[in-house]
């Protein structure tokens, strides 16, 4: 099986399991619903803006695999409830990519953003990526935190100063 469509199980420091595989279009409503138990400060900062509900398209974009740079991993819970959703979009050269992750405000504190953050990393690493960023608002503290606990550097975004830019270079440790 491909490494890109094979089921991952990862463990976080609280001893929580999940697992971790690449999204398919049938799994548009699952990913509908798991939005609705996300507050809306981290639907403003998973999507940069003002948004109380995720469109039609968005989740299509979100569950799609006809785009060899963009790469959408979907965690579940034991049970089957989807509890975290990331995306890893690269450039056309597979250089450099950028990297989004939610979750399931019920499922926070458990340590899965850090595990799926560093499943992702690595994940670019195998792929040759030079490097991973993500663009954050500057409200977003504790993933700002995480990131750079991860050993992402943070610079401020020159464009707009609500927001700064987190990147960690391929190869990068990942702190366990």
């Amino acid at each position: 099986m491909d490494q890109m469509t094979m089921s991952k199980t990862l463990t976080t420091h609280t001893g929580f399991c999940f697992e971790v595989r690449t999204a398919r279009p049938e799994d548009e409503p699952a990913l509908a619903e798991f939005f609705t138990h996300v507050t809306p400060e981290d639907l403003r900062f998973r999507f940069l803006g003002a948004v109380r509900e995720v469109s039609h398209e968005r989740l299509v974009a979100m569950t799609r695999s006809d785009d060899a740079h963009i790469h959408n991993f979907l965690a579940f819970a034991p049970g089957g409830m989807l509890i975290a959703v990331a995306t890893l979009a690269s450039d056309p050269a597979d250089r450099r990519g950028e990297v989004a992750v939610c979750i399931r405000d019920d499922r926070k504190h458990l340590g899965v953003s850090w595990e799926l953050l560093g499943h992702i990393a690595r994940y670019a690493d195998d792929h040759g990526l030079e490097s991973i960023e993500s663009i954050e608002n500057r409200e977003n503290r504790a993933a700002i935190e995480l990131e750079r606990e991860m050993g992402f550097t943070v610079t401020a975004d020159p464009d707009d100063a609500t927001l700064v830019l987190v990147r960690r270079k391929r190869g990068a440790k990942l702190p366990r």
